[in-house]
């Protein structure tokens, strides 16, 4: 069966717009889609006084902060966990640290912007 050439024409010019608008966000969102999920630097001035070589600067609302915290509950792992809208320490560090979103978590020498439990596993690992 032969598809009319109006047909043909429209389906060109759709899969000819998605994939335009599929490399147009690519491209826009290249600099995010290739970014490391953390940032290395030496953060042990955030530890003094601390016996955990993890912090999580979070907030009482957020979904994230709670899945975070879950997640470190669930592997039985101990975290100092500062909520930065209720805690001065943990607010001043978290503006200190760049602190643009939440969950900010620290574990040994890489900062975790946001719950990544991939990364947050790969540092763990890592601090071992």
């Amino acid at each position: 069966m032969k598809l009319p050439h109006y047909l043909k024409q429209s389906l060109f010019f759709i899969v000819t717009i998605f994939f335009g608008f599929s490399i147009g966000y690519a491209v826009i969102n290249l600099k995010e889609l290739t970014k490391k999920s953390y940032v290395e630097g030496n953060y042990s001035e955030f530890y003094a006084g601390t016996k955990s070589q993890i912090i999580l600067y979070g907030t009482a609302t957020c979904p994230y902060c709670k899945e975070a915290r879950n997640y470190f509950h669930n592997k039985k792992i101990a975290i100092v966990d500062y909520d930065v809208d209720m805690h001065k320490k943990g607010e001043k560090d978290f503006q200190k640290l760049g602190g643009e979103i939440v969950p900010l978590i620290l574990i040994g020498n890489r900062k975790i912007s946001g719950f990544d439990p991939d990364a947050i596993d790969d540092a763990l690992k890592a601090l071992k």
